[in-house]
């Protein structure tokens, strides 16, 4: 994060296009965390992975509570 300025914004801006409502916000200079609903997780997840290109060909399932 500290050396790539602009993650934490296309984050959540990923998330805000998808229409999912972000609960809570932590962020340091390694790490973005957001709190976002359990039926939204999922999605959430893939749509941030797909804007910063982490994976290609993964659709990732949100881990059970």
């Amino acid at each position: 994060m500290k050396s790539h300025p602009g993650v934490a914004a296309e984050i959540f801006e990923a998330i805000a296009e998808a229409g999912i409502n972000i609960e809570i916000i932590s962020t340091s200079s390694i790490r973005v965390s957001c709190v976002v609903r359990a039926a939204e997780a999922q999605r959430a997840v893939n749509v941030v992975h797909e804007r910063l290109q982490l994976a290609d060909d993964v659709l990732y399932e949100a881990a059970a509570p």
